[in-house]
């Protein structure tokens, strides 16, 4: 039997809520009914008041009501309500969390599920789960159903889709989840053009005793690997994809945003950095490319893609971006460069293939890198398996330096080729 904890704004929609909870009663599991509500008072009795809520991130409630701002109410509650469940999950009091929402109640539900760690069940039943639900999983794995009709009174819809949620998240406590030989991690990110790169890479890593966590270069996969280096849990990062800070600079579509590269440093995680895919900028449609970039090489990668080549000028900044970005390293760090082609489509034949934008790129990384950084360049492309195994052998170097001193800088040991 699990306790699961059923969150609402139970001044609007308590009804609703007691319903799921009744129903997470009826599969045998416990139940912490939690008012997040700022309006009226609850109609139904919760276990754990709002004002307590609130007092779990040092809130005066009433206070901030009395102000008469629904904004800065929902603002107060979204910030305090992820406290409460990160204590609950710290004490053990509920192994998992479901909650009901239109707009106000979704931003509440899922500011407070996010920071939940990762295999945690937390379920929201949301008006908004059928458009873009983005900003409310963020990088989580937090789990959105739509609600059909408003959480507004039980009907033959609702009441239909409010049961089947309810045993959602009894089937998510319930689902026996083993958690594998728990070696350390190392993540690796990749994108198609560099897929056989990761693909001779992850075995070795294997063989070295590592699990390997791919993540998509497609903005919320290098969010969510950042999220992941900055938990603790990672032991090393095989970074060969870098292609998001080029979406970043010229405004492409697959930006993980300005903090991406920024993790490993912060957080002393030793890494191996790749110019991979910084040939690129990634759009839509073909239609959906803005009218500035006419003009420019492109490559249609398929009816929904669209590559375009970055520049000499573009590759120099980003160059540079990543060299200052390692830099601020605290661990033992390593950048490689393919010289022969930083994606299938950038090696010699291949529609993106630039001498010239390549060249920016490599001396902009070469002279922007601190002088104890080893920066080594290989005449091969990025996918050849010799440039997989040559990753493969820094980070197991670095992760080895990082364990064994901690008192030489990042990459002091290792031997420079520039």
């Amino acid at each position: 039997m699990a306790t699961i904890a059923v969150l609402g704004t139970l001044d609007t929609k308590g009804r609703e809520h007691a319903f799921v909870a009744e129903r997470v009663r009826a599969r045998g599991h416990d139940v912490i009914l939690i008012d997040v509500g700022t309006g009226g008072e609850p109609t139904v009795t919760p276990d754990i008041r709002r004002a307590d809520v609130a007092a779990a991130a040092g809130l005066d409630l009433a206070a901030v009501i009395a102000r008469g701002d629904r904004g800065e109410c929902v603002t107060a509650m979204a910030k305090a309500a992820p406290r409460l469940l990160e204590r609950l999950v710290a004490e053990g009091r509920i192994q998992g969390v479901i909650a009901l929402g239109g707009g106000g109640g979704s931003a509440i539900a899922s500011a407070a599920m996010r920071p939940l760690p990762i295999g945690f069940p937390k379920f929201l039943v949301s008006t908004l789960a059928s458009g873009n639900t983005a900003p409310y999983v963020g990088t989580s794995d937090l789990a959105m159903m739509p609600a059909v009709v408003d959480v507004q009174g039980l009907n033959r819809i609702s009441r239909t889709i409010l049961a089947r949620a309810a045993g959602a998240i009894c089937g998510m406590v319930e689902a026996d989840v083993t958690s594998g030989d728990d070696k350390p991690l190392i993540v690796a990110s990749m994108f198609g053009n560099t897929t056989k790169c990761i693909e001779a890479a992850v075995p070795l890593l294997e063989q070295a005793g590592y699990e390997v966590l791919v993540f998509a270069a497609t903005g919320t996969g290098g969010r969510a690997m950042e999220s992941l280096i900055a938990s603790g849990l990672v032991a090393g990062v095989l970074d060969i994809t870098t292609t998001e800070l080029a979406d970043e600079l010229v405004g492409g579509v697959l930006s993980a945003g300005p903090e991406r590269l920024d993790a490993a440093a912060k957080h002393g995680v030793p890494a191996i950095v790749a110019p991979g895919c910084l040939d690129m900028v990634n759009f839509g449609e073909r239609q959906s490319v803005p009218n500035t970039f006419a003009g420019r090489t492109f490559y249609i990668h398929n009816p929904q893609v669209t590559l375009m080549r970055t520049t000499p000028k573009e590759c120099t900044t980003l160059g540079g971006l990543l060299a200052k970005k390692v830099n601020a390293s605290r661990a033992a760090v390593s950048v490689l460069i393919p010289r022969r082609g930083i994606s299938v489509i950038s090696a010699a034949g291949g529609p993106f293939h630039d001498e010239h934008a390549d060249a920016a790129l490599f001396q902009a990384i070469e002279s922007g890198l601190r002088a104890d950084v080893p920066c080594t360049s290989l005449d091969c492309e990025i996918n050849d398996p010799a440039f997989a195994r040559a990753c493969v052998e820094a980070l197991l170097a670095n992760i080895s330096q990082t364990h064994t001193t901690t008192a030489n800088k990042p990459g002091a040991e290792a031997t420079e080729s520039r």
